[in-house]
């Protein structure tokens, strides 16, 4: 039985105009994504995460290796097709919505491009969607701009639902809004998930989120995933140096996570470091880290992957981290707003 979604060794590329070399923005990820399953992916700017999300919904082109939907090669459908299966919902909503068009007619054009032209069949679809994301019906003659922002990035998730797709990209989702707001887009997109058996990819900088929301992680770092895991094992039991500083910048008053300082800054992606990527920024460095090929992807224990020559030797730190008895608990609740 096929995953949901598979990555197999994805890279993408893009030459430097009137120069030699390339920028290597996504360079061998490995990836997969299981039904109904949020898989957070995290890192920080410029290691590839948008790059590679554009890659899954097929419009970047990649320079090497698959992206596969139920076994198929997503570089081998039509558009069309590509857009009934995935879709993104984007960062700003304001930026990504038609500032002349309705919402009505925002959610109706993809249903008369895939075939629906029946009025009152797109009438009774956009009124359907609108209701899912918490919008009444009598708001699609609006235009985007006579919206709040939360009601914007509802609309935005109304269209990328309302051709039923099986998988949504969330590219930061929820950081252009307000913090109360945040609240109510989260659980939102966690109500969606459960009735409509939806997959995510939630894309994000706030840690915070992504370990409310997300099923598994993968942490990216300059083009590649370096470690990869169940959400408890990620934020309790981190093992690669990275995802241990990732996690140790997050605030904690009581002091559960051990902080980890890098220095430098994120080698360039146009040349980069030879043996680990991570070697020049790494406070477990070792020579062979430096000179030797990093391995790749393997498993530590189940369902956890990382990509280390010293995994196991680290591991034993991170099993022994305090803040793994507070792990258990369900990986999503509802988040508790307070009264207007």
């Amino acid at each position: 039985m096929h995953d949901l979604l598979e990555v197999r060794d994805l890279a993408v590329h893009f030459p430097l105009p009137g120069r030699k070399g390339s920028v290597h923005a996504v360079d061998g990820v490995d990836l997969t994504l299981r039904r109904g399953e949020c898989l957070g992916l995290v890192g920080e700017s410029g290691c590839g995460k948008s790059t590679l999300a554009l890659a899954l919904l097929g419009l970047q082109p990649p320079t090497g290796g698959r992206v596969l939907f139920e076994g198929r090669d997503v570089g081998a459908m039509s558009r069309l097709e590509r857009a009934g299966l995935v879709q993104m919902v984007f960062q700003d909503p304001f930026a990504s919505l038609n500032p002349r068009q309705t919402v009505h007619d925002t959610l109706a054009t993809p249903l008369r491009l895939h075939g629906i032209r029946g009025k009152a069949e797109v009438a009774a679809r956009v009124e359907e969607v609108l209701r899912q994301v918490g919008l009444s019906p009598d708001q699609s003659r609006r235009l985007p701009h006579e919206f709040s922002g939360g009601q914007r990035q509802r609309v935005g998730i109304a269209r990328a639902l309302v051709l039923r797709p099986q998988v949504l990209v969330l590219d930061e989702p929820v950081s252009a809004l307000d913090v109360s707001i945040r609240a109510q887009i989260i659980n939102l997109l966690i109500d969606l998930q459960q009735s409509l058996g939806l997959a995510y990819i939630m894309i994000s900088h706030d840690l915070g989120v992504v370990e409310h929301i997300s099923d598994r992680v993968a942490v990216m770092y300059l083009g590649r995933i370096v470690e990869t895991g169940q959400w408890q094992q990620i934020f309790a039991q981190p093992v690669h140096p990275y995802t241990k500083a990732l996690i140790g910048a997050i605030p904690d008053p009581l002091k559960r996570r051990a902080a980890v300082k890098l220095s430098g800054e994120i080698p360039s992606a146009i040349h980069p470091p030879s043996g680990c990527r991570f070697h020049p920024r790494c406070p477990e460095l070792r020579d062979a880290c430096q000179s030797e090929p990093g391995p790749a992807l393997h498993a530590i224990r189940p369902l956890h992957f990382v990509r280390c020559r010293r995994a196991t030797e680290l591991m034993a730190g991170a099993d022994s981290c305090p803040a793994a008895a507070d792990a258990a608990g369900p990986v999503q609740e509802t988040i508790e707003l307070d009264p207007p």
